[in-house]
């Protein structure tokens, strides 16, 4: 059985500094679980790391998608069984980082995503319902066919309450009992699962410090230039945390200051969801930095115990 490393964990709370550790001490190539990172252009609002700071470790699925791409699970799934493919053949173990928990879930239990149409005319209905009508009105109609989904999905992530509702019309069978079905398939990998936390002051403090730091860096120019490449706001990278509510800005919806604070706020209410997530998940090793006095050392040390 093949061996697979997650290191996950909400936003901020130091994954990719731990992860390249973590593969030096295992002989590991890190897979990036990370939505947005696999942007082109998109390096200051998705924290990317820099190839100065790899220290050496091969990192995939970052930076290799133009904006204008779209980008989902499904090839997610796909690029990432290719990248173990190929670390698997050089005798490395594949260290999975990123806190895009639905992400990790379908390649740790290996979700079957095959759709059983390729029409796709049925969903670009919906997009234009939730275009003039509001993503209001399609979690209303989810509601009625998939009550489960409907309150596990937030009426903003249009994205999924369009896959749930195309789910059902396409199969006649609600995507949450789909969801369940491969949740309790078993793993095809000899894994750790291991979500880094912290005490909730402390994250919401490491966000806002992050937040800043994206502002003194040239948020806004990053944006105004990808405004400038033709990428427009509803593509999926535009959706990505910081770059929503900047674009919000440019266009003279509020002012900056306004901008920010809503950057802030809703990475505090991406992190809640987050944990909420591995909460729910089954084989998690949870790993409070705050009983290693927050120290990456010992941190290290406590996983490669585990492992």
């Amino acid at each position: 059985m093949n061996k697979l490393i997650v290191l996950t964990g909400p936003t901020a709370v130091g994954k990719s500094k731990l992860s390249i550790e973590l593969a030096k001490s295992i002989g590991g190539e890190i897979i990036s679980a990370d939505s947005m990172q696999v942007y082109k252009y998109m390096d200051i609002g998705t924290d990317k790391i820099k190839p100065e700071e790899m220290g050496g470790v091969p990192h995939h699925l970052i930076d290799f998608l133009e904006p204008t791409e779209d980008f989902n699970v499904v090839l997610f799934q796909k690029y990432v069984k290719e990248a173990m493919e190929g670390i698997y053949h050089r005798g490395h173990i594949p260290i999975l980082v990123g806190g895009t928990g639905f992400y990790i879930q379908a390649i740790l239990y290996d979700i079957d995503f095959t759709q059983t149409d390729a029409d796709m005319t049925y969903r670009h209905g919906l997009e234009q319902i939730a275009q003039v009508k509001g993503p209001e009105v399609l979690h209303q109609r989810l509601e009625l066919v998939d009550p489960e989904s409907a309150a596990a999905i937030p009426a903003g992530n249009v994205k999924r309450v369009i896959r749930a509702l195309e789910y059902y019309e396409k199969t006649g069978h609600k995507i949450s009992d789909h969801n369940k079905e491969q949740h309790e398939k078993t793993s095809p990998y000899d894994f750790r699962y291991f979500v880094l936390t912290d005490h909730r002051e402390i994250l919401y403090e490491r966000i806002e410090k992050r937040v800043d730091k994206m502002i003194e860096e040239g948020l806004e120019n990053e944006c105004k230039k990808l405004m400038t490449m033709g990428i427009e706001p509803q593509m999926t990278s535009m959706q990505g945390l910081g770059y929503r509510e900047m674009i919000g800005y440019l266009s003279g919806e509020y002012d900056l200051e306004r901008a920010i604070y809503l950057i802030k706020r809703n990475t505090r209410h991406f992190a809640k969801r987050q944990l909420t997530w591995f909460r729910r998940e089954k084989d998690v090793i949870w790993v409070d930095k705050s009983e290693y006095n927050r120290d990456d050392a010992q941190v290290l040390e406590a996983i490669l115990d585990k492992i």
